[in-house]
């Protein structure tokens, strides 16, 4: 027999490389590994004989995923509704007590609204009427001599330094429980300058532009003057605008009604306001020409 490592076994075994051990498989990692089960769960889930449509759109959509951006949009959009809604409201609130308001009081309120456009449009006329008369007079500086007197009438007037007359209204507030505040009176006077008064007069006590009111116990006092009811306001204007602009639907006469005082107006075609104030030469303003 020939020897043992000469077989043809043992040659064979000699040219055969050696065997290498197995090795075990790379490990996955454990974020990786839990997204693939995640995944293989849903897919088993999907699977699933039993399964509607309608379970796996709920699965797909609950629990909800909201970034960063999703949830600033929606508070954005959150913010401008709630602004939208406030505006709205706003509108309906400012035009309720026109919508509540009967044909009648209506066409008083445009015709209100007329006539103080042509007050305007009678002024505008009057100053460019004495532009062309200071620019076509041969004698300007007399032209412009008149002009100043009657500026200075019109001015004391408004200031309160001379006296005046005219046509307007008689206005009466009787205030028998004592109900009648300061801001009411104001709102009255405020009223009328609106409407086109040019010289008004309280208990004796004459109105310009720096006039104040205060509440003072039962009584009201004009510029630190204690007045008492009954309030009788003398006003120089157009009585047919003065009037109406007090009746209008939640206006001056309407209020003190609801106060429980009584007011009456009265039109006359002469109307004497009589109360005068002191000039008051200013402290440091000075006429200044350029």
């Amino acid at each position: 027999m020939s020897d043992q490592d000469g077989t043809p076994e043992n040659r064979l075994r000699k040219e055969l490389p050696e065997e290498t051990p197995a090795t075990a498989p790379e490990a996955v990692p454990t974020a990786e590994k839990s997204e693939k089960a995640e995944q293989d769960e849903r897919a088993e889930q999907d699977e699933k004989p039993g399964a509607t449509g309608r379970q796996r759109l709920v699965q797909g959509l609950w629990p909800p995923r909201v970034t960063r951006a999703q949830l600033i949009v929606a508070v954005l959009l959150f913010g401008l509704g709630f602004g939208l809604a406030v505006q709205v409201a706003s509108n309906s609130d400012g035009d309720s007590a026109l919508r509540g308001a009967r044909q009648e009081d209506l066409v008083r309120i445009l015709d209100e609204l007329d006539d103080r456009t042509q007050r305007l449009e009678d002024e505008k006329a009057g100053l460019e009427k004495q532009r062309d008369e200071l620019e076509n007079s041969s004698d300007q500086a007399e032209e412009a001599r008149k002009q100043t007197l009657e500026k200075e009438r019109q001015l004391g007037i408004l200031a309160g330094t001379v006296a005046a007359q005219g046509p307007g209204i008689t206005m009466t507030i009787d205030d028998t429980k004592g109900t009648v505040e300061a801001d009411m009176l104001l709102d009255a006077i405020q009223e009328l300058r609106a409407a086109g008064a040019e010289a008004i007069q309280v208990n004796g006590v004459r109105v310009v532009a720096g006039t104040y009111l205060t509440d003072s116990g039962n009584s009201v006092s004009v510029d630190g003057n204690k007045i008492n009811a009954p309030y009788r306001f003398k006003v120089i204007g157009k009585p047919q605008d003065l009037e109406p602009a007090l009746n209008i639907p939640g206006g001056v006469v309407q209020t003190l009604e609801k106060e429980q005082a009584t007011v009456t107006v009265e039109r006359s075609t002469k109307i004497v306001v009589d109360a005068l104030r002191a000039a008051k030469q200013p402290d440091y303003a000075r006429s200044s020409s350029r």
